[in-house]
């Protein structure tokens, strides 16, 4: 009895175990299949169509110009999981640079206190390893290459998913977008490790020989400085050439031609320089979009000197004075020397500049003395009322037709104007060219006292009769 029950407890326990067995070997067959999938996973991730990156940019963005926003999400996170297979490649790559460092740290160290009969042995590891490590780093160097590229063409996608979702009330990109263009953040750049003297030179060497890093930063200044050199070269031609083609008018004014060549260069060298930073691959979106709200702050602050650029471009417009005309208002007179969209140079008769806000000059009334081709000098003389007036009217005519300054057409004027309390006084209007008024004022003057006193006119001066009474 005691014979049968052992036995059918050793039986019990040999079945037990038997099916232990068959459970433990199906779980780890379960598990080798689990991780076979996994590996096989993992391998296929490591795989990516590594052809994308030879299409040019400029082509991925005709090609995604008319994807709808789902669409655009999509490759998004394609290019997302893309870059994230990289920075893994990179992270692991790195770790296994940092661990060759330290392999190759000993091995220098065991070769330096290895005998001299071994020495060659020795350093024939360090140079294995050494060799290994400059491959790793090779590979570092292609995997940054390709982030590059990646970056590259994921941020072309966000453009476009960007512009298609629209910003935020505030003007700000969706948080759709943050949050791939904080992970492009985050995972770009170069990181040097100063301690790895060898790791940092073949960093360094890799990036300025890299078709993503140096040669294309210096392709990049190259097309910058040579777009604003060309724009800075077209400004000046365009500006000349404006200014020869509006001397050609005689409607425009010098102050309106300096004003326009002036603004067709500034705004010739502002647009090579935006187009030179978008060379330079810097997004002029936000700052455009910056310069736009700082307007209205700007326009705020500076309200007088909007006000005298207005002037100004009235000015311009109304030609009321031009370059070297003499103009004459309740507070200066003088010679416009130049002006600006803000101010006016004067320069006065005793040669002092006086630099006018536009706004004092436009909104007062403007005398423009040398505006017109012709003048009248108006010259008043008096004569004693004993004196011959047709006498004196004879000489005043003789000495304006012997002038060449004095114009015959419009003819003089001489006439008895006024009888003064000491004088009988005679106008005589001559008309001549604006430059000759000075000149002709001087010289009639002149000539006029000699002729009065060779013909006997007095001049008188005057005089006050006193009657005395005893």
């Amino acid at each position: 009895m005691k014979c049968m029950q052992a036995t059918r407890f050793v039986g019990r326990n040999i079945l037990l175990a038997f099916f232990t067995v068959l459970l433990v070997a199906g779980a780890v067959d379960s598990q080798a299949g689990g991780d076979a999938d996994a590996a096989s996973e993992v391998e296929a991730d490591n795989r990516f169509d590594t052809a994308a990156l030879d299409m040019p940019v400029e082509v991925l963005r005709l090609q995604i110009k008319h994807l709808s926003v789902d669409e655009l999400t999509e490759e998004a996170d394609r290019w997302y999981a893309i870059l994230r297979l990289i920075i893994r490649q990179l992270s692991e790559e790195k770790i296994e640079v940092w661990f060759e460092n330290e392999k190759l740290a000993k091995v220098q160290v065991k070769a330096s206190e290895t005998p001299a009969s071994r020495q060659e042995a020795a350093n024939l590891i360090v140079e294995q390893e050494a060799e290994r490590k400059e491959k790793m780093l090779a590979k570092l160097a292609e995997l940054r290459e390709n982030r590059s590229q990646v970056i590259d063409r994921f941020n072309v996608v966000l453009d476009a998913l960007s512009t298609k979702v629209g910003l935020t009330t505030d003007d700000k990109e969706q948080e759709a977008v943050l949050m791939y263009r904080r992970y492009v953040d985050a995972v770009k750049g170069i990181e040097l490790d100063v301690a790895d003297t060898q790791s940092t030179r073949a960093t360094i060497v890799s990036w300025l020989k890299s078709s993503e890093g140096g040669l294309r930063l210096a392709r990049h200044v190259g097309e910058f400085l040579a777009i604003v050199t060309g724009f800075w070269f077209l400004s000046i031609i365009l500006s000349k050439l404006v200014n020869k083609a509006m001397s050609l008018s005689s409607s425009a004014s010098q102050i309106f031609r300096k004003f326009a060549s002036d603004s067709i260069r500034r705004i010739t060298i502002i647009v090579g320089l935006l187009l030179g930073l978008v060379a330079l691959e810097v997004n002029i979106t936000p700052l455009i979009a910056v310069i736009g709200a700082a307007g209205f702050v700007i326009a705020f602050a500076l309200q007088n000197t909007l006000s005298n650029f207005a002037s100004g471009l009235m000015i311009m417009f109304y030609k009321p004075f031009d370059i070297d005309d003499w103009v004459e208002t309740s507070q200066l007179a003088g010679k416009v020397n130049s002006m600006t969209l803000v101010t006016t140079n004067v320069v006065t008769a005793d040669n002092k500049l006086m630099v006018v806000p536009n706004n004092e000059l436009w909104g007062k009334v403007i005398t423009n003395v040398t505006g017109s081709s012709e003048r009248r000098v108006d010259l008043v003389f008096g004569i004693g009322y004993g004196d011959d007036i047709e006498l004196a009217e004879r000489v005043l005519a003789e000495e304006l037709a012997a002038h060449p300054l004095v114009l015959k057409e419009p003819e003089p004027v001489i006439r008895v104007a006024e009888l003064a309390d000491s004088s009988v006084n005679l106008i005589c209007r001559p008309w001549v060219k604006t430059p000759d008024y000075w000149p002709v004022y001087w010289e009639i003057t002149r000539a006029v006292k000699i002729r009065f006193d060779a013909e006997g006119i007095t001049i008188p001066f005057p005089q006050r009769d006193v009657h005395m009474h005893n």
